[in-house]
């Protein structure tokens, strides 16, 4: 497959160009995480909606289909929206903000696949992704709940959070349709006893349980 990468590269700033940032004004009822896992020619996306208040499962979705884009750092969306995409279209609950393995903001066009995904369905996205791609930041102190700012282009992009004592920090960054305060605010609401949120961490396991 013979892939355009400058094509690519400007299809992103072109989305990019459509991302709000803002501090989230709406009432969160519903959280959704959201996940792929890929097996050989297959990837499994799974949406799976909770409870805000509870953190309790309500609904769980997932789609199996061939994949059709090879793996290449900064163009993730492009392999996994489409069929994240059909899942979200099986939903009978529609999420009010969608929390997205991956980032947002904080990638090289300002397009990680969480503001891809938000843009797309005109939702509130945040990206927490496990590995930085894009800035520099201080090592937040070991305590759960330390965090730094990840600045990229003299810009601030993400938080380094410390989601739990002495573990590896996780990246937390704006997707859509929200702010870097405010999506700090709900993972941090979104967190019990791992190092991920509950929305992704439940999104991981069903996809690869899938």
């Amino acid at each position: 497959m013979e892939i355009d990468i400058e094509y690519l590269k400007q299809k992103q700033i072109e989305l990019s160009k459509k991302v709000i940032i803002k501090p989230l004004d709406i009432e969160i009822k519903y959280i959704a995480g959201c996940d792929s896992a890929f097996r050989g020619d297959l990837i499994n996306s799974v949406f799976v909606v909770l409870d805000f208040k509870t953190l309790s499962i309500v609904e769980i979705k997932n789609i199996t289909s061939n994949v059709n884009f090879p793996y290449i750092p900064g163009f993730l969306a492009f392999r996994e929206v489409p069929n994240l995409i059909n899942a979200y279209e099986t939903l009978r609950i529609k999420p009010d903000l969608i929390m997205v393995d991956g980032h947002g903001i904080s990638h090289p066009r300002g397009l990680g696949i969480a503001s891809h995904l938000g843009v797309i369905l005109n939702k509130p996205t945040i990206g927490v992704a496990k590995s930085i791609l894009v800035g520099k930041y201080k090592e937040p102190c070991k305590i759960k709940g330390c965090k730094e700012i990840v600045y990229f282009n003299n810009k601030a992009v993400a938080y380094a959070l410390r989601s739990k004592n002495n573990s590896d920090v996780i990246f937390v960054s704006p997707g859509h349709l929200i702010d870097l305060d405010s999506a700090l605010s709900i993972v941090l609401k979104t967190i019990k006893n791992y190092k991920l949120p509950e929305p992704t961490r439940i999104a991981d396991y069903y996809s690869r349980k899938f």
